[in-house]
């Protein structure tokens, strides 16, 4: 069942810091590596990285 949305402001990321290159592309800095986790599946493990980028 889906939940109607409530806008956060605090999610909204300004425009105007964030450089475009030519190529519309941009480049994201690594800040901090949050948490690690691994998924046990039947066959196989899945590594899982929570990371804090710059933009």
């Amino acid at each position: 069942m889906l939940k109607k949305c409530m806008g956060d402001p605090s999610f909204i990321i300004l425009t105007e810091n964030i450089e475009i290159g030519d190529s519309l592309s941009y480049e994201e800095i690594l800040v901090q590596i949050l948490d690690r986790q691994v998924h046990k599946l039947r066959t196989k493990e899945v590594a899982s990285v929570k990371v804090l980028w710059r933009n």
